[in-house]
């Protein structure tokens, strides 16, 4: 088996990954940094985000893995403290894993500048500077509305407990093969009119947002940001990719919703 570590800064990550680096090695598992088979993520939820857009490219080939350095985490089953126990279940692997969607997004400019295109695990937002946001929003090449306000997000099932679930968005399963539009903001008055609720777009369904011509508007896919002019509209839609998480002790999620929410009763 091929492992490839990623992990963050802190003292306390970094005494875990030298104790992990010690077990991995006894094991007998390749450390392999370029082609993997499992990523290994340790530190928190922003960590393993980091990982998957590290090795995006390669989401047929590796499954994921989160060590949880602090706080429960969605994306992380392990705790620091259970490392040996990991590593043995890494030397009995059967290669079994569990998959969750993505999100597609293709952003597209005026003037025959060359579309770019990236994978969200979590979600993408569109927001405007110091003024209000006005786009169209296409559902399957059909008008929905048009949104005035901060901005709009678009999650997917595992990022629908992130930002998403702040600006009142839903929180859904990550079995469903969807994603969520949510509005962070709107303008609704007697003039001007949105539906006010987030909205579920289906596996043959894709969304257009369509934007005033401006200079001034920000672009987030999960933790990377993108402010550029001459945009004209931003297309999102399942990915034909998924990412898969090594099912070795996967928790189940509204165990982790009520832990992360709710707590104890």
């Amino acid at each position: 088996m091929r492992v490839a570590v990623v992990y963050n800064q802190q003292k306390q990550t970094i005494d875990v990954v030298q104790h992990l680096l010690k077990l991995l090695k006894k094991a007998d598992i390749q450390l392999d940094e370029r082609e993997p088979e499992i990523v290994i993520s340790v530190g928190g939820d922003g960590t393993l985000l980091s990982a998957f857009h590290r090795y995006s490219h390669r989401l047929k080939d590796v499954s994921f893995l989160g060590i949880h350095t602090g706080h429960l985490g969605f994306y992380t089953d392990w705790r620091d403290y259970e490392l040996e126990e990991l590593v043995e279940s890494l030397k009995n692997n059967r290669g079994q894993s569990v998959s969750y969607p993505l999100l597609d997004v293709v952003i597209r400019y005026l003037n025959d500048k060359p579309d770019r295109h990236f994978l969200a695990l979590n979600e993408s937002t569109i927001k405007r500077g110091s003024r209000t946001m006005v786009a169209d929003v296409y559902i399957k090449e059909e008008l929905f509305e048009r949104f005035r306000g901060d901005g709009l997000s678009v999650s997917t099932p595992t990022g629908s407990t992130a930002y998403n679930k702040s600006v009142g968005g839903a929180v859904l399963h990550p079995s469903i093969n969807a994603i969520q539009l949510a509005e962070i903001a709107s303008l609704n008055n007697r003039v001007f009119r949105t539906l006010g609720s987030p909205i579920i777009i289906a596996a043959n369904e894709w969304l257009e947002i369509r934007l005033q011509d401006s200079n001034d508007y920000l672009i987030t896919v999960d933790s990377l940001d993108i402010q550029q002019d001459e945009i004209d509209a931003i297309f999102y839609r399942i990915a034909d990719e998924r990412i898969q998480f090594a099912s070795y002790r996967h928790m189940h999620f509204w165990h982790r919703v009520k832990d992360a929410f709710i707590g104890d009763t």
